[in-house]
């Protein structure tokens, strides 16, 4: 005589089933928080590049829309005032030197341009005297940069180029400062 089955499942079936989800669920939120933990450390790695570049451009273009409302608006730009500036004039050439720093620094971290090509971008700004002001006013910040990160490194550049363009007895500045290796 055969067993009938009445189409509902049984005891075992039930906590099987609800073992495996648990388990399912165990497994993604402990992926999840490791993903989120490393992403404190090293973003692109916890991302995945395409989805770290997307983030990336996200990032810069509400930075750059931030830093675009600061120059319009002068009560605004007084949030993000941190240095010693003169005029509302002055403080919003400081943020223009800062958005053209950081479009310029944006385009090597997403591959636009080589580091050879940023060093070249960043010498034509070195050679502003606006600029030149923003950047020294600015040292502090970067001041507790890591010698090693690559903002870090890309700071030194700067310093360098100004420290030979300024050293330089030639007019040809775009021969200027020794180009990075990569």
């Amino acid at each position: 005589m055969a067993t009938q089955k009445s189409g509902k499942p049984g005891l075992d079936s039930v906590l099987a089933a609800g073992v495996a989800f648990t388990a399912g669920v165990l497994t993604t939120l402990t992926a999840r928080r490791r993903r989120r933990k490393g992403s404190r450390r090293h973003p692109e790695e916890a991302l995945g590049t395409g989805e770290f570049r997307a983030a990336l451009v996200d990032y810069q273009r509400l930075q750059l829309g931030l830093l675009e409302r600061a120059i319009d608006d002068p009560e605004l730009a007084q949030v993000l005032s941190t240095f010693e500036v003169e005029s509302p004039t002055h403080l919003r050439q400081h943020l223009f030197a800062n958005a053209l720093y950081s479009n310029a620094l944006f385009g090597f971290r997403v591959g636009v341009a080589t580091l050879e090509e940023l060093h070249g971008h960043l010498r034509v700004l070195c050679r502003s005297a606006l600029f030149r002001r923003y950047w020294e006013s600015t040292r502090p910040h970067r001041a507790s940069l890591k010698d090693d990160s690559e903002e870090g490194r890309i700071g030194r550049m700067v310093d360098n180029l100004i420290r030979d363009l300024d050293e330089a007895d030639t007019d040809e500045w775009w021969v200027v400062g020794e180009p990075p290796v990569e």
